[in-house]
């Protein structure tokens, strides 16, 4: 299951589907959530339900499941590595704060008394983000003036591009992806700031899958670029390899959430 498209488009988790199903030669399929970015905290999931043995899905939704008392899911120690010449090799991905092409805006604080999108309350990258750089400039929610939930990132991308908001936080590689298939929307945005790097988003494992099934599935993902060359398709979305990562990658980025709740809540008001 993956709640990271249409950002990164389904294609993308096709392909990695097809590769699981043809390398364990066994039947696989793929489920998309299109709406949030993971499970929402306290509501229900398909892992605990056992509707869902690996899911894709952003870092917030997987420190809330592991909460739990017993948590329906754990880290899947493979993580996609995106081409990006600020951090090469390695599996992280930015923030970047766009505003239209004309906007006076320079960097965030131009942004005061402004509007803003974000995609949705289990995002780290479009909402998560936001609510950390508030508190570290002493800031809530007020600094904006109309703050909304546009459910993707490609939508938060089309209202600043058509000017409903001023400003939004995207995924880095989503940004990427989309300004390669439609360059148009390129030259309506502008890039003001970049914030990160982060973890990318984790791949979880239900918690009650057989071990040699958990270590056969990381050993499947790894092997993604272990061939001649990599699928022409993750290629194409910008994947450079999937990379051997501990739970460690993402504890300095859950201690740094735990602290912005203690400051701002989970939301900014």
């Amino acid at each position: 299951m993956t709640y990271l498209s249409p950002g990164i488009p389904r294609a993308f988790f096709e392909v990695v589907v097809e590769h699981v199903r043809q390398a364990l030669g066994q039947r696989a399929s793929l489920s998309v959530v299109p709406w949030v970015s993971g499970p929402v905290r306290g509501g229900s999931d398909p892992f605990s339900e056992g509707e869902a043995d690996v899911g894709f899905m952003c870092t917030p939704s997987f420190f809330w499941l592991r909460e739990l008392e017993s948590p329906p899911v754990e880290l899947l120690p493979a993580a996609a590595v995106f081409g990006d010449d600020r951090t090469p090799g390695r599996p992280v991905y930015f923030s970047e704060v766009i505003v239209r092409r004309e906007s006076p805006a320079r960097s965030f604080l131009d942004l005061r008394g402004r509007s803003w999108a974000y995609n949705d309350p289990c995002s780290l990258s479009g909402y998560y983000n936001l609510l950390k750089k508030l508190a570290e400039i002493g800031e809530d929610g007020g600094f904006f003036d109309r703050v909304f939930c546009s459910e993707s990132h490609l939508n938060s991308m089309r209202m600043v591009a058509g000017g409903e908001v001023d400003a939004a936080a995207i995924d880095s590689n989503v940004l990427k992806i989309k300004l390669k298939s439609a360059p148009e929307l390129g030259e309506r945005l502008r890039v003001i700031e970049s914030w990160g790097p982060f973890p990318i988003q984790p791949v979880v494992l239900r918690s009650g899958l057989h071990p040699e099934l958990k270590e056969r599935l990381r050993a499947v993902l790894l092997a993604i670029n272990a061939g001649p060359h990599i699928s022409p398709t993750l290629a194409g979305f910008g994947l450079d390899r999937f990379v051997p990562i501990t739970y460690e990658h993402y504890a300095p980025e859950e201690q740094a959430l735990r602290k912005c709740e203690s400051v701002l809540g989970t939301r900014p008001r």
